[in-house]
């Protein structure tokens, strides 16, 4: 089956439109191909968060990643999967169903959906705003080596991945340890002790993985939460503890006017990776906004 408005569009690297996030991994693909609608933002927007584990689910586990992947995209996240059964199609099922974008990363040519099982829930995401993305051509099958290089960019374009269900051979433990190299965060879903579907979980735990219980959990660690929307953007600033958003904050008012990501870099002098992270950061809790020109402090 092919999809309705089967239109391939590529990006390539150098492209303005390339996810600021996915050009700063170790190893970010010379292009990537992408089925869907560029300007509803599913792409373009920094508010992505992945989740993963394994294929082999438990209905408990499935519907702990569909309610996640709900609260997160009532919160305006963009939620990004690998469009495989089990928890991946949990996950994306559980954003429509909110009524939010999600994005599926294929490990093999888009004219080619993988599994056969999930090309209506492709179809889905597409209609609903979401985008199905791939670094193969058309005509690329799914060879087995490709699903783990896919999972760099799951992670890649995303701020942090949640793991639920992770059996000690899994798919979704090279997601996570991909993420902590890329320095994003890792947040672990717990569960029984008995599950062996949890052992590679509980791993990732002792190795310093975040334990998260909630969705409040993860926006708290991320520094998400927002005690009043309506409150003074200025008194939002002075509740910031990181001294990088602050700093960038500072460079930001001084600028009087747009200034753009590399003038920050430039100023700021700090790693260009930490500069992208801190404006995701800023942007999500409203105290910046994106302008053409780049970014200037938001306004009351």
């Amino acid at each position: 089956m092919k999809l309705k408005n089967f239109k391939v569009k590529t990006i390539s690297l150098a492209d303005a439109c390339f996810p600021s996030l996915l050009k700063e991994i170790p190893n970010p693909p010379s292009e990537i191909y992408i089925l869907g609608d560029l300007s509803q933002g599913a792409l373009l927007k920094n508010e992505k968060i992945a989740i993963v584990g394994t294929r082999k689910a438990t209905f408990q586990g499935k519907a702990i990643a569909k309610k996640i992947a709900k609260e997160l995209s009532q919160k305006g996240m963009v939620i990004v999967s690998g469009l495989a059964m089990g928890i991946d199609t949990a996950a994306h099922e559980g954003a429509i169903e909110a009524g939010g974008k999600t994005i599926a990363v294929l490990a093999c040519g888009l004219d080619n959906i993988y599994p056969r099982q999930n090309e209506n829930l492709a179809q889905k995401i597409i209609d609903f705003g979401g985008i199905i993305i791939s670094e193969y051509p058309i005509g690329a099958p799914p060879f087995p080596n490709q699903f783990l290089e896919r999972n760099r960019i799951v992670s890649g374009l995303s701020i942090a991945s949640i793991v639920i269900e992770a059996p000690v051979r899994s798919g979704a433990l090279v997601t996570a340890r991909l993420a902590a190299e890329q320095g994003r965060e890792v947040f672990v879903i717990p569960g029984s002790i008995e599950n062996t579907n949890y052992y590679g979980s509980h791993k990732l735990i002792r190795d310093g993985a975040r334990l998260a219980v909630s969705v409040e959990d993860i926006l708290e660690d991320l520094g998400l939460v927002k005690e009043c929307e309506n409150q003074d953007t200025e008194v939002l600033i002075e509740e910031i503890n990181d001294k990088n958003q602050l700093f960038i904050i500072k460079v930001i008012k001084q600028a009087g006017k747009a200034i753009n990501i590399d003038k920050i870099i430039e100023i700021t002098k700090l790693e260009p990776q930490m500069v992208n992270q801190s404006l995701t950061l800023l942007l999500m809790k409203g105290l910046i906004e994106e302008v053409r020109e780049g970014y200037i402090i938001k306004k009351n």
